[in-house]
């Protein structure tokens, strides 16, 4: 009779350790899943990113005859974005990335935002200038804007005023902010991203020894 009952719960702990085994295969298959999904959308966002930026540069290039084609980087060359944020922003397609990373964030505000900025202080017409401030404001600073950053009321009614008479460096606090913002946090969560990881990773050619 005991060994009839060891037998019993030797069988059921053999069945458990099965059943857990596949369990895991089974997370395992579902994480990879996972992976490569969330890859597959970072490749579509990003794909989506550098056809507006290749477009958009077609498009100024045609009068000096110039057109540019952005490729894939080498994993060193995206290694150099994990350096320095300015690194990353520098870089056509690690800026397109980095865009398709906070979209998938849902706070891709703060780069359109710093980007709309980096386009204002180019403006040299006063009446582009003004025009393009009040853009600015209804898109990003106001209460309620579709794309309302997070700063604070001081530096939203400081901004307010300034628009009234626009500058270059109507909205210098405010993108400041937000550009420190993103280094803190989204950088770094960037970096520690799969896409980026993928974009990392060296290619390893396997040679098989030849016959002599």
């Amino acid at each position: 009779m005991p060994g009839a009952l060891f037998l019993a719960l030797q069988h059921d702990s053999g069945r458990m350790e099965r059943g857990g085994r596949r369990r895991s295969e089974a997370e395992e298959a579902e994480k990879g899943r996972m992976k490569r999904t969330i890859i597959k959308d970072w490749k579509t966002r990003l794909s989506y990113f550098l056809q507006n930026s290749s477009n958009s540069t077609k498009i100024k290039s045609k009068k000096v005859g110039k057109q540019r084609t952005y490729f894939k980087p080498s994993p060193e060359e995206a290694q150099l974005w994990s350096e320095a944020f300015d690194e990353l922003l520098a870089n056509k397609y690690g800026l397109a990335a980095f865009r398709a990373f906070l979209k998938s964030e849902f706070c891709e505000e703060n780069i359109e935002f710093w980007l709309a900025c980096e386009d204002f202080k180019k403006t040299k017409s006063p009446q582009k200038l003004t025009s393009k401030a009040k853009k600015i404001y209804n898109d990003f600073i106001e209460k309620e804007a579709p794309k309302e950053i997070n700063i604070d009321f001081q530096t939203k009614n400081m901004i307010a005023q300034n628009i009234q008479e626009a500058t270059h460096t109507c909205f210098s606090a405010a993108q400041k902010r937000v550009y420190s913002l993103m280094e803190s946090n989204s950088y770094p969560r960037f970096l520690e991203s799969e896409f980026y990881q993928e974009l990392c990773k060296k290619t390893h050619i396997t040679r098989t020894a030849q016959g002599t």
